[in-house]
C-alpha cells in the first residue's frame, strides 16, 4: 500500500476512536434513582400490648409486735371496706392499758386532794402542779395503750381481695412485717403506650376494644388519662385505661392486644 494510503488509514482511526470516546464523554449520565429512607419502626405497625392491673394494691404490715390469732380472709378470698383481715393477741396491750388506767385514777386522787389542800393553804403550790403533771402524764399514758390496742384489729382499707399471705396463725410478727397484699379489683386498668400524635384526637372517655390471650375474648374499654409527657426517642405517650364493665373471668394480671381504631380521617 502506499504510504500516503497508510497515513491516510490511521488518521482516519485515530478519528474514529476520538469520536467514539466523545460520545461517550457527552452522553448524559442516567437520572440516579431516588434514594428512599427506610421507613422507621412505628407503633402502630406493631401489637399494642397492655396488662390488666387493679386500681388500688397495697400490702398491710403489722404496726406493733403481737402473736396472729386469726386470719379470716384466706388467700383470694373478698372483703369489705372495714372488715378485719387479721386479728392479733394483745393480751399483753390489754394489762398494759389496765396498768395504765389505775395509775391514772391514783393521780387524779392525789391532784384534787392536793387542790383542796391548796385551798386551805395547806400545800405548796410546786406539789400542786407536780401532782397536776402526773394526771396529764398518766392520761397520755392511757391514750398511748388505747392506740396500741386499736392496732391489734388490723381492717381493709378499700374493698377488694387478698392477692397473696404473708404470715399464718400463731406466728408472732414484728412491727413493719408484711402480712397480706391487698388488692381492689372492682375495677381493672390497663397500662400501654401509644404514638404521640395520636395525642391530636385520642382523649379521656375515648372507647376501644383489648382481646384478653387468657380468655380469648375482646372487652370494651376507655381511656382513662393519657400521661403528661412525650418520649422524644419513640415519640410514644403512656395511656391508661379501664375495662367497661364487670366481667368475673377478668383478673389482674392478664394481658392482650389493644385494638383503637382512629376517627375517619385520622391516623
Amino acid at each position: 500500500m502506499p504510504r500516503h494510503l497508510h497515513f491516510f488509514s490511521v488518521s482516519l482511526a485515530l478519528q474514529a476512536v476520538v469520536l467514539s470516546a466523545s460520545a461517550q464523554v457527552a452522553q448524559p449520565a442516567a437520572p440516579a434513582k431516588a434514594v428512599t429512607s427506610a421507613p422507621r419502626p412505628s407503633i402502630e405497625k406493631q401489637d399494642i400490648r397492655a396488662q390488666l392491673s387493679p386500681r388500688r394494691f397495697t400490702t398491710i404490715a403489722a404496726e406493733i409486735g403481737a402473736k396472729i390469732s386469726r386470719i379470716p380472709v384466706v388467700e383470694g378470698g373478698s372483703f369489705r371496706a372495714g372488715q378485719v383481715l387479721v386479728s392479733l393477741d394483745c393480751s399483753l396491750q390489754q394489762a398494759q392499758l389496765q396498768k395504765a388506767r389505775a395509775a391514772l385514777s391514783a393521780s387524779e386522787r392525789t391532784f384534787a386532794a392536793n387542790k383542796r389542800l391548796n385551798e386551805l393553804n395547806s400545800v405548796g403550790k410546786v406539789e400542786l402542779d407536780v401532782s397536776e403533771s402526773e394526771v396529764a402524764k398518766a392520761r397520755a399514758e392511757v391514750s398511748l395503750m388505747n392506740v396500741s390496742l386499736e392496732k391489734c384489729q388490723v381492717t381493709a382499707p378499700f374493698a377488694g381481695r387478698v392477692a397473696e399471705q404473708r404470715v399464718r396463725e400463731q406466728q408472732y410478727v414484728q412491727p413493719g412485717q408484711a402480712m397480706l397484699d391487698i388488692l381492689d379489683d372492682s375495677v381493672l386498668e390497663l397500662e400501654f403506650i401509644v404514638p404521640s400524635h395520636w395525642l391530636a384526637w385520642l382523649k379521656p372517655g375515648y372507647g376501644f376494644q383489648v382481646r384478653i390471650d387468657e380468655t380469648g375474648k375482646s372487652y370494651p374499654a376507655k381511656i382513662l388519662r393519657i400521661g403528661a409527657r412525650v418520649d422524644p426517642v419513640s415519640q410514644s405517650v403512656k395511656t391508661v385505661a379501664a375495662i367497661d364493665g364487670s366481667y368475673k373471668e377478668l383478673m389482674a394480671g392478664m394481658s392482650g392486644k389493644v385494638s383503637i381504631v382512629p376517627p375517619s380521617g385520622q391516623n
